[in-house]
């Protein structure tokens, strides 16, 4: 139990940290974006990226989430709900 209680917190610090992340650069209509190239600006690597934004897009209910093609990685799609 104490296992998930310590690990919890960073996932969810993350997840919030992504999210406000693309609600800030979204709010003005839709973004595009590779996890590789916004991994620096929200200090994770592009497969947490890829990770939380499957469950961002399952949970997230002010943003709609959507991926949109793959060429050498996952290009999304982000737009205000």
């Amino acid at each position: 139990m104490s296992m998930s209680t310590t690990a919890h917190p960073s996932t969810e610090s993350k997840e919030h940290r992504l999210k406000s992340y693309l609600r800030e650069r979204a709010e003005d209509g839709e973004l595009y974006f590779k996890g590789k190239f916004i991994a620096d600006d929200v200090g994770m690597s592009p497969k947490e990226i890829g990770a939380l934004m499957v469950k961002l897009s399952e949970s997230a209910t002010d943003l709609e989430i959507e991926k949109w093609s793959y060429t050498s990685a996952t290009t999304w799609r982000v737009e205000p709900a």
